[in-house]
Formats: structure tokens, C-alpha cells, sequence
């Protein structure tokens, strides 16, 4: 399966709150998979607080309709194709170069790490990078 990365930490640093990026960025991220492609969406704890804006925010930049369940907790995607297979936490060290991804989400679960190392070291944005996956 391809993997494909989108990365809010630039839009949330440089377009809403105006400042430079830090050397150490916190946040959260969930796996989103449809068809023979899966997502890795990235978002700094800034700007997404839950796992559910971040599909929400993902579902917006793609055209793609879904809505929040009746709690306002989870955020569906309608078409029954996009499966949202999970989510944690992530930690970037620019400076040292490592990736940690860890926890799970409350609202769809733990993510699936098996393979997702070799995956992620594929990307030119972690190029040379440690990924850490626990």
C-alpha cells in the first residue's frame, strides 16, 4: 500500500499562528487508508486538539463528505471506502532527527505500526531520519 504523508505543521506555524517552527513539534496523527492508498495525517497539537479534527480538517482539503457522530466526538467519513484505521500521538526532533510515534486514539483506536517504519523512512520528508514506532 503507498504511503501518502500531509503535514498541518506548516500551515498551523506559518499561516495561523505566525511564527517559525519549533525544533521539537508535538501532535497527533491517524492513519487513513482507501483503496490501495493510505494517508499519514500529521497535525500539531496547536491546532487539532482531538484525532476527530484532524480527519474532519483532512476530509475538508479532499472534498470528501462525513460529519461528526451524535457526541461530537467521532467524525465519520460517509463514504464507507475511506477506512480510518487508527491514530496516536507523534514527536519530530528536527535538530536530533528522530520520529516517535505512539498512544492510540479514543475515538478510532490504536494504529497498526507493523511495517509503518520502513513506510515512513521512505518519505523524502524523513529521509535520514530514527523512527521510533511503540
Amino acid at each position: 500500500m503507498e504511503l501518502v504523508f500531509i503535514n498541518y505543521t506548516s500551515l498551523y506555524y506559518t499561516y495561523i499562528a505566525e511564527t517559525t517552527t519549533p525544533l521539537m513539534i508535538n501532535g497527533k496523527f491517524v492513519l487513513i487508508q482507501h483503496e490501495s492508498t493510505e494517508y499519514l495525517v500529521f497535525s500539531p497539537a496547536a491546532f487539532t486538539k482531538y484525532h476527530a479534527n484532524i480527519v474532519e480538517r483532512f476530509c475538508l482539503d479532499k472534498g470528501i463528505e462525513g460529519g461528526y457522530n451524535a457526541e461530537g466526538k467521532v467524525y465519520n467519513i460517509s463514504d464507507h471506502a475511506w477506512i480510518i484505521a487508527g491514530g496516536g500521538k507523534f514527536e519530530i526532533d528536527t535538530l536530533h532527527g528522530t520520529l516517535k510515534l505512539f498512544d492510540e486514539s479514543m475515538a478510532y483506536g490504536k494504529f497498526n505500526g507493523q511495517g509503518l517504519q520502513e513506510k515512513i523512512l521512505s518519505l523524502p520528508a524523513f529521509t535520514g531520519y530514527t523512527v521510533l514506532i511503540n
